[in-house]
């Protein structure tokens, strides 16, 4: 069996702060590659991963992501993340505040040979959210 869980390891630490997200998505994900995850505002073609990492670095300039568990079944892996940083930046509409954050995520990855082809993932937005400052509604 192929250890794709190498490969989503790699991934990970490519997208972290100061690398060049065009770069890493152009390496590690197909050109065919799907995006299963809905992110406001954002397609479901490897172009929304590059977006969503490029706001990610705009808004925290010091992100990394942290690997907690991974788990590979055939051509998926499993992770279990966080994407880590300071909120220095506007993030979804949220004017930077200085905070630490700790963002956690789900993943699946499928992949195809050396590149990703899908990702379904879960991240916790109101846990973000409410770490950079933002009041519930109400």
């Amino acid at each position: 069996m192929v250890d794709y869980k190498t490969r989503a390891r790699e991934m990970f630490d490519a997208i972290k702060a100061g690398s060049d997200v065009d770069a890493a998505v152009d390496t590690y994900m197909a050109e065919d590659f799907v995006e299963h995850e809905a992110i406001p505002g954002m397609g479901n073609t490897r172009e929304t991963p590059r977006q969503l990492f490029k706001m990610m670095h705009a808004a925290f300039p010091d992100l990394r992501v942290v690997v907690h568990d991974m788990l590979q079944d055939d051509d998926k892996v499993t992770a279990r993340i966080s994407f880590v940083g300071t909120h220095q930046g506007d993030f979804m509409g949220l004017p930077a505040s200085g905070n630490p954050v700790d963002i956690n995520a789900i993943d699946i990855i499928q992949f195809r040979g050396d590149k990703a082809v899908a990702h379904w993932g879960v991240m916790d937005m109101a846990g973000a959210m409410a770490q950079m400052g933002a009041t519930p509604p109400g």
